[in-house]
């Protein structure tokens, strides 16, 4: 009896395995902006609302939006100049850029569907050629759809992750944890394409883009001598990034 009962959980934990290596391949299809092959499993209509229902929280956590109309027209304009100028404007997405309170955590995101953030204490360090390669960068997580992308490989690897520990109990935490590294790999490439397209919208909208080099410099600067290393970060060594900005540069300024 205990082996059938073992024999019925295999069956099942396979089976789920299965279903979402089927959803999975059944999902890809082709970004017609970057040309490369994606998993995703939600619309262009589904980023946007993600993106606007998500911004007002995002900017919360912040520190609310810096109160000085000047300086969000500022990157308002860079941000609207780059987006004018690239394949961005051909996307369904409507793209504001969001300058946020903190004057203490250098960063920037973008959320799915064209909302793109900058913190004051990263954009307070910046000429306007450094951000524009900033949000340039941003835009291209958008353009990419890096975080739809993102969320249906997480929901695949919960789904892979179920069957396993249905299927041979502790095997379950192993999956996840290919699951995990997956992600992270993914991540890095991620930053790295959204580098490449950032060199590309910046040379297109008339920015030197050798300033995307300085602003890897500033944020190795701000990361410190204790940065996490490359293997453990969803981001790539901003001295790799820098090596692959160069090559950009080049590539898209013989063109």
């Amino acid at each position: 009896m205990r082996r059938s009962s073992w024999k019925i959980r295999i069956f099942i934990g396979l089976a789920i395995v299965a279903f979402a290596f089927i959803q999975k391949c059944s999902n890809t299809e082709e970004n017609p902006y970057t040309g490369r092959s994606q998993h995703i499993a939600m619309s262009t209509d589904q980023e946007i609302a993600i993106g606007l229902q998500s911004a007002p929280e995002m900017a919360q956590q912040h520190g609310g939006l810096y109160p000085d109309e000047r300086l969000q027209a500022f990157v308002d304009a860079v941000g609207n100049k780059l987006v004018q100028n690239s394949i961005a404007r051909e996307t369904p997405y409507k793209y504001d850029f969001h300058l946020l309170a903190d004057d203490q955590t250098i960063n920037a995101f973008a959320l799915p569907g064209g909302q793109c953030f900058i913190t004051y204490a990263l954009f307070s360090q910046l000429n306007e050629a450094q951000l524009a390669g900033v949000l340039g960068h941003e835009i291209g997580h958008v353009v990419g759809r890096h975080s739809a992308e993102r969320i249906a490989d997480s929901n695949f690897w919960k789904t892979a992750t179920m069957g396993a520990t249905v299927g041979v109990g502790d095997m379950g935490g192993l999956v996840g944890g290919i699951g995990q590294n997956t992600l992270l790999t993914n991540g890095r490439d991620d930053e790295l394409e959204s580098d490449d397209l950032g060199v590309l919208f910046m040379i297109q909208a008339g920015y030197n883009p050798h300033e995307m080099i300085e602003v890897m410099k500033i944020l190795k600067a701000a990361a410190g001598p204790n940065r996490v290393p490359e293997m453990q970060s969803t981001h790539p060594d901003p001295e790799n990034r820098i090596e692959k900005i160069k090559e950009a540069i080049q590539r898209y300024s013989n063109k």
